[in-house]
């Protein structure tokens, strides 16, 4: 039975390290491993590899519209005509017949930039690494001179991929699924949100002969010499200090009357609306606070007004001053939210805003629904917080998002940022620090900082992300939103531009 394995075993090596490698039908690994005398499986050599990518269609046609950018494709990376995908040759890796992994590195880099949309993203040192049914296209991302190297660019499922046959015996697996990680999304400004769909990569992959490795020429230096000489000091003599009485743990309102009677005395609201959109407003806008709101790491913090808790029957009526503006002079946009409140009754809410633009006001717009299926609605220690209940865009939110040519980029059902809102029922309750402060008023320009050191991530704006305008009969017609897609200037979905410019394309 040696015979033929040893007379076949590239035939047998291209088809393992392809098929089985990469998710084709499982196929026997010859017995080489058996024949050469070797302890452990051969690695084999992958050659000729090329990784056919565009990475998001949407977004190159963003570069060269919208954005006026350029896109360049060079040292071994070509471009297909008309604005097509890329090809990344010399394509060199291993197949580890025992673990059915490989690793192919690629030549070539693509550069994205555009002077209007201040934006300068690279892509070199493109590898992709599989095993089994998954995969991964890492590379070098170069994000307006801020490097984030070997990182899983985008994830392959390889699980309905089968192999076709290439020129000299290639294995080509083509149209390979492809999402993006979320060391992805951040690597693009968190403009785009992790598993976003990407365009799918076909690779193409030559076996060759197994690799010989050389062994280590020195042992492993020796180990310590001795052990630690000493045993851990002794344990502290006194046990912790006696535990609080129940008359000092306990929360003081609990047992004293219905909670119904228990009015609120000061509160606050914590919320972020959507980090991608604060994230896109960084790239050359700003975020400005007024009437005693606050940057906090998780957005914004709105200070209390009034309210009206009713414990027993889980509801809550509560408003909240201050105010938000976004401004972005260079795409358009002016967008103001205040007065907002947040009206809950059981498992159920809404958050409501005024949402002020050049064109008006809008009073009151049911903003978002709030899920407080796993709210508690108890007060402790004086304080009733429901803590970070999540949101959705409601339609009417949506609307303001839209203009009259293209819509609105953010869809009814669209995840935004959760809501945290403290109310404290006895004066001498301290409300929660709601997360830390970010100095300064305003936020903006190259990559401004809201909170966190971000105004935003995780997200687009566009296809997720925003505009700012509104389509309905109670809005003006003049769109607010000029672009809310220098979004894909770092990945994004859709571009709006404003209907003073008389146009509209979509990233």
């Amino acid at each position: 039975m040696a015979a033929p394995a040893t007379r076949r075993p590239t035939v047998l090596a291209a088809a393992v390290a392809t098929a089985v490698t990469l998710g084709a039908s499982a196929l026997a690994l010859p017995a080489t491993a058996a024949d050469t005398g070797r302890t452990a499986p051969p690695k084999l050599e992958l050659k000729d590899g090329t990784l056919q990518w565009g990475l998001k269609e949407s977004f190159r046609k963003y570069v060269m519209g919208m954005a006026h950018g350029k896109i360049e494709a060079k040292d071994g990376a070509q471009q297909a005509a008309d604005n097509g995908v890329f090809t990344f040759s010399g394509g060199k890796g291993t197949y580890d017949t025992g673990t059915h992994a490989t690793d192919t590195a690629f030549k070539g880099s693509v550069r994205f930039t555009s002077t209007a949309h201040r934006f300068d993203i690279a892509i070199t040192d493109v590898k992709v690494r599989t095993k089994g049914k998954t995969g991964a296209i890492q590379a070098d991302v170069t994000l307006n001179g801020a490097a984030q190297n070997d990182i899983d660019l985008a994830a392959l499922d390889l699980s309905t991929v089968r192999p076709g046959q290439g020129e000299g015996g290639a294995m080509v697996f083509k149209d390979i699924p492809a999402t993006l990680t979320a060391d992805g999304a951040k690597a693009f400004n968190g403009m785009y949100e992790a598993g976003e769909k990407l365009d799918p990569a076909t690779l193409t992959v030559t076996a060759g002969a197994p690799v010989t490795e050389k062994p280590t020429e020195k042992p492993t230096q020796k180990p310590t010499e001795k052990p630690t000489q000493k045993p851990t000091q002794k344990p502290t003599r006194k046990p912790a200090e006696k535990p609080a009485t129940p008359s000092e743990s306990a929360d003081p309102t609990d047992g004293k009357k219905p909670a119904a009677s228990q009015g609120p005395v000061d509160g606050k609201l914590s919320w972020g609306l959507k980090e991608s959109f604060r994230r896109y407003i960084s790239t050359g806008g700003k975020a400005t606070v007024a009437g005693g709101a606050k940057k906090i790491s998780s957005g914004f913090q709105f200070p209390y007004a009034k309210a009206d808790l009713d414990s027993d029957a889980k509801k809550v009526d509560a408003s909240f001053g201050g105010s938000v503006r976004f401004t972005y002079r260079a795409h358009g946009i002016d967008m103001k939210f205040s007065d907002l409140k947040v009206r809950a009754n059981g498992v159920k809410g809404t958050l409501l805003a005024d949402v002020t633009t050049p064109e008006g006001k809008n009073n009151d717009v049911k903003f978002a629904t709030l899920d407080l299926s796993n709210a508690s609605y108890k007060a402790r220690n004086g304080v009733v917080r429901l803590d970070k209940v999540p949101a959705t865009l409601t339609a009417a939110g949506a609307k303001q998002f839209a203009n009259d040519t293209t819509g609105s980029p953010y869809r009814p059902g669209e995840k935004l940022d959760p809501v945290t809102v403290a109310l404290s029922t006895s004066a001498g309750a301290a409300l929660p620090a709601g997360g830390s402060e970010s100095g300064g008023a305003t936020t903006g320009g190259g990559t401004g900082t809201t909170g966190s050191g971000s105004v935003g991530g995780g997200g687009s704006v566009g296809g997720s992300g925003g505009a700012l305008a509104d389509t309905g009969s109670s809005v003006p017609s003049t769109a607010l939103l000029g672009v809310a897609g220098v979004a894909l200037a770092a990945g994004a979905g859709a571009v709006v531009v404003a209907r003073r410019r008389g146009s509209a394309e979509a990233v």
